[in-house]
């Protein structure tokens, strides 16, 4: 590097090297050899430095100690050397040096030493630094950001230097920590005081051990002085001219002592792996690609946005010359920002649209469901030993149960019921009815032979095979006694639930479809899970536990129960019936999938559960019809109640695997928080707690005890 000196003072004489300074023969030599290393530029238009930027040399105690009274020299002659800086913008030569120790000067006289961080200094303590620097160099394109960032840094390892040295070290020395050093006579004592009383607390011994845990993990420290890589590599290139010096020869270098050895071993054995991939690389052997260089095939990949071996401040995109990111415009991202809005709105929309059809669909079925056995409940009570099974071949129904979750439902049309009363003949055409009436009786007759025959047959009623199922046992024996049994005789399992279960006698007809769709782990109806609550009641007053817990009908607020305001009531009719201590669970299906709903009245909470993963929300429908339901029940009770019903989704509870485990997933709910004595069902399905899916052995334990009541009630004789 080339060396000029340019003076305010300089004469005009081309023969003359001599600058505006007092005569060499009066300087040291050593001042002499690192005046030759600096370029100076004039200051003669500054004005002269004021007592609170410069650093007096003439008293050596107080706030304004120097230990550099050369850089004070230079600047009350007007000098400021050039600080000069290499290819990749880093401080090199002896200016850099000498600024960044003037620096450290600064640094520790000027901040008061207090445990704060560096952005709690204040402003005006900065400014004064900046523009003591200002004044004594020519800081270029570092500017005044890199000259603070320098005088954080050094502030922050003055202050470790003092812990480590001079406070950690004398511990029970009380005395030698009571006063400030000499060393440091600029230290105040009350500001020694808290600083020691701050390194001696609790709060800096835990912080203390942290990093020394970090600081023992570092396996390749260096042995760089201030000059740092910069520095390191300007001095190579002096050195060894024509050589090109990468980031591998500089982190080789950077740890060796000043005789040319590598102390410690594990250093010294990745040195030895980069000499010999630099061999292979100038043997043609190895191929080095952009970051793909000698130094991360010897320690492996970098850390995101760091590079090893060249200084901090220096990115792998400065340091391999990569290319930046392409900048998109504005206008550009506006309309790629508005085409992604659009493409997620109509999908939204389309979403919308086919989970609304799918919605009126499903209620559609529900409300066939519900009207075919509130039509047959009618008919039992008005005749007498009414057989539903008279009307088995005029019901038209799905084969797949109508209140079912979210798969799909397409296996048939869904009607509505229709009896209709032989003896009723159409006038005009009653001749021709009685001409077919014999006829018909004649067909009856051989048909009736035909079947005595098939009474002696080996085999007249075909069973299917259900040794291959996925079921319990006892889910199997019940299909099987459906085929033999109950199909040939035309009969339905009729039963009534008790009105202690749901605070009313409800009349139930068991299918044989509902058996087995339940069986072939199909989507349920609202008959199955009725069921299922019927089995549980049973299962709550072994336990004595009917005063903690109660059903809710989930019919009672179906689409056929009425308005909204109509099912409110019958919810809270049933929630009138207690002593209000009681939590409710209550099923409930909007439409082609089962939610749970448990419902605290007393402390107007209710609880959502829904066996879907993602975020789900509560059906608007059953929210309004629950909310009005506990406003009317605090009317019965002459409370006035809060403003508005507290809802809470558990989000915690297990999750279903597939479309069509919700309704068995619901039953497995209910039938978990009652085996709870303590009804903790809040935590224990809170959110991030589990959300796993039930393993099957936990599925098959509810079909079992389904399948298992079913028998029960077949063997009493109760249907």
């Amino acid at each position: 590097l080339s060396v000029k000196m340019v003076s305010q003072q300089q004469t005009k004489d081309s023969g003359s090297k001599k600058l505006g300074m007092v005569a060499p023969q009066d300087k040291s030599s050593k001042e002499m050899k690192s005046l030759k290393k600096m370029k100076f530029a004039s200051s003669s238009a500054e004005t002269e430095p004021t007592s609170q930027t410069t650093i007096s040399d003439d008293s050596k105690t107080g706030r304004g100690m120097s230990t550099m009274p050369r850089v004070v020299k230079r600047k009350l002659q007007k000098l400021r050397p050039i600080v000069e800086y290499n290819k990749r913008g880093k401080g090199i030569g002896q200016a850099h040096s000498e600024m960044q120790s003037y620096i450290g000067v600064l640094a520790r006289s000027r901040v008061p030493l207090v445990d704060k961080k560096w952005s709690q200094i204040p402003k005006d303590v900065k400014e004064q630094i900046w523009e003591a620097v200002d004044m004594a160099f020519v800081v270029g394109q570092g500017g005044k950001k890199s000259v603070l960032t320098s005088a954080a840094k050094k502030w922050k390892d003055f202050k470790s230097t003092l812990t480590r040295h001079y406070i950690l070290p004398y511990t029970n020395d009380k005395e030698k920590l009571s006063h400030p050093l000499e060393t440091y006579k600029f230290i105040e004592k009350a500001q020694w005081d808290a600083f020691v009383a701050s390194r001696l607390s609790k709060d800096f011994e835990s912080v203390h051990s942290q990093h020394a845990q970090i600081r023992e993990k570092l396996e390749y420290n260096h042995r760089l002085s201030q000059k740092g890589y910069a520095g390191l590599e300007d001095q190579l290139e002096e050195t060894m001219p024509g050589v090109e010096i990468d980031r591998s020869t500089l982190w080789k270098r950077a740890r060796q002592n000043k005789h040319g050895n590598i102390p410690d071993p594990k250093v010294a054995e990745k040195a030895k792996l980069i000499d010999e991939l630099q061999k292979q690389v100038s043997e043609g052997k190895v191929r080095v690609d952009g970051s793909k260089d000698v130094l991360t095939m010897a320690l492996g990949p970098e850390h995101p946005g760091r590079l090893r071996g060249v200084g901090a401040g220096i990115s792998p995109r400065q340091y391999f010359n990569l290319p930046k990111p392409q900048r998109v415009s504005f206008d550009d991202r506006l309309k790629e920002s508005l085409r992604v809005l659009l493409q997620e709105e109509t999908k939204k929309m389309e979403a919308k649209a086919k989970e609304e059809a799918l919605r009126m669909e499903a209620r559609t079925k529900q409300l066939v469901e519900v009207e075919r056995e509130h039509f047959l409940s009618q008919l039992s009570q008005l005749i007498p030993n009414f057989d539903p099974g008279m009307l088995k071949q005029r019901i038209s129904q799905s084969p797949k149960n109508p209140m079912s979750d979210n798969a799909s439902c397409s296996g048939g049309e869904v009607k509505s019921l229709h009896y209709e009363d032989d003896n009723a003949k159409n006038g005009e055409h009653q001749k021709e009815e009685e001409k077919e009436e014999e006829k018909r009786d004649e067909e009856k007759e051989e048909e009736k032979e035909k079947k005595d025959e098939e009474k002696h047959d080996d085999k007249v009623i075909e069973v299917g095979d259900y040794s291959n199922m996925e079921a319990p046992s006892s889910l199997k024996s019940l299909c099987r006694y459906v085929e033999t049994t109950l199909l040939p005789e035309d009969k339905i399992l009729q039963f009534t639930i008790d009105k202690e279960v749901f605070g009313g006698d409800r009349d139930t007809f068991l299918l044989h479809e509902d058996i087995t769709q339940f069986a072939g782990m199909e989507e349920i109806g609202a008959t199955v899970v009725a069921v299922y609550m019927r089995y549980l009641h049973d299962v709550l007053k072994q336990a004595n536990m009917c005063s903690m817990v109660g059903f809710i009908d989930h019919a009672t607020v179906s689409a056929n129960s009425g308005t909204i305001a109509d099912r409110s009531r019958l919810v809270a009719a049933r929630l009138q019936k207690t002593d209000g201590e009681q939590i409710f669970m209550m099923p409930y299906n909007p439409g082609r999938h089962w939610i749970l709903l448990i419902v605290r009245a007393k402390k107007e909470t209710v609880y959502f559960l829904d066996p879907l993963p993602g975020h789900r929300v509560v059906d608007e429908e059953a929210k309004n019809i629950v909310n009005s339901a506990i406003k009317i029940y605090n009317t019965h009770i002459a409370r006035a109640g809060r403003k508005n019903v507290i809802w809470k989704t558990l989000s915690g509870t297990p999750k279903q695997p597939s479309s069509v485990e919700c309704g068995y997933y619901v039953m497995r709910f209910m039938r978990d928080i009652i085996m709870d004595p303590s009804l903790g069902f809040e935590n224990k399905y809170a959110k991030g707690n589990q959300e796993a899916s039930y393993p099957k052995e936990a599925i098959d334990e509810v079909r079992n005890e389904w399948a298992e009541f079913v028998f029960q009630i077949i063997k009493q004789g109760n249907y």
